[in-house]
């Protein structure tokens, strides 16, 4: 099998998991760790001796052998440093959301195509055993016919100043409604929110409309004394709820619904259905294992990216249409 080698860069926040996850992977060579703070490369370069450690991003895209560059950077500095990366001929793994704007995503997304390069996007849920069986239900039609998508992901904090919550946190939510709708067919982008403490909105209401009837409703903020991670999922056959904070029963499975009766003079009489409820079983995997290892193996041309460049173009121009919503105050027809 073939060695891949990679370079980290941004190792504030979320960059350490990445450290942590390569590391551990065979066939892999976590060759650079590159921030700009020059303590945290001091920090790192002693719990990963074997790896260079740089706040010169220009190490990774002049060394010829390194494959691959994973951006865990603020989304401001996506673009220019997911370029540079591609045009150095590196594959890349970039973090959520994709880039700042549609435009530059397009530009990503070219450059990639024109250099036969892999350009995935980190919509960690994607990879979760959750969204997987949840897909799983939904393609075999255990649910039945989709009504409703309604998810709510709120916490306090952290407020983030050059960005809307939206953008932070209701991309993950997009995440998991892509597994289960194909997000092309969203006809309307309708969103509401309210900023207190600054600019951007930092409590936000968005709601989708689907040319199949399905319906999606995100709740995502900043302002939330609790934490609640919960996405309901209706259809007529049976509805789901997958809790994101419960530590092992994350999915349960409600046969619940509501029939027609035929019996009565009015064919639309309501007949309630209350049945068992169903708790599946997880494989306890870390998703960012599994998206690391995904990455190597499309970079080995063995599998097809699970979310490619492509897709995270579609999440960011949801995005912007929930950001022209915002503005107007009113529906934005796509």
């Amino acid at each position: 099998m073939k060695q891949c080698s990679v370079g980290i860069v941004g190792l504030g926040y979320w960059g350490p998991n990445w450290l942590r996850n390569f590391s551990a992977i065979d066939h892999c060579d976590l060759k650079y760790g590159c921030d700009l703070s020059k303590d945290r490369c001091a920090k790192f370069s002693r719990l990963y001796p074997a790896t260079v450690f740089t706040n010169r991003y220009e190490d990774l895209l002049k060394d010829p052998d390194l494959d691959a560059i994973v951006i865990a950077t603020p989304t401001a500095s996506h673009f220019p440093l997911a370029l540079s990366a591609l045009e150095a001929g590196k594959h890349v793994l970039i973090e959520k959301p994709m880039t700042g704007t549609v435009e530059e995503g397009k530009k990503l997304v070219a450059v990639a195509k024109k250099k036969k390069l892999q350009l995935l996007v980190d919509h960690t849920f994607a990879y979760t055993s959750s969204v997987t069986r949840i897909a799983e239900l939904v393609q075999k039609k255990q649910l039945g016919e989709l009504l409703y998508f309604d998810s709510t992901r709120i916490n306090l904090g952290l407020i983030q100043k050059d960005t809307n919550v939206l953008w932070d946190l209701a991309i993950h939510d997009l995440t998991i409604l892509s597994a289960i709708a194909d997000l092309e067919d969203i006809t309307e982008v309708m969103a509401t929110g309210s900023a207190h403490y600054g600019t951007h909105s930092e409590d936000a209401h968005m709601h989708l409309k689907f040319r199949s009837g399905l319906a999606a409703h995100i709740h995502a903020s900043w302002l939330s004394p609790v934490k609640i991670r919960k996405t309901i999922i209706a259809g007529r056959k049976a509805m789901l709820i997958y809790d994101d904070t419960e530590p092992s029963e994350k999915i349960r499975i409600y046969d619940k619904g509501i029939d027609r009766d035929t019996t009565k003079s009015d064919p639309f009489f309501p007949k309630y259905r209350s049945g068992d409820i169903l708790i599946p079983a997880l494989p306890s995997t870390e998703a960012l294992m599994q998206e690391a290892q995904h990455f190597l193996r499309c970079i080995r041309g063995e599998e097809a990216a699970i979310v490619s460049g492509e897709d995270g173009l579609t999440m960011v121009r949801i995005l912007e249409f929930a950001d022209q919503s915002l503005k107007k105050n009113g529906p934005v027809k796509i």
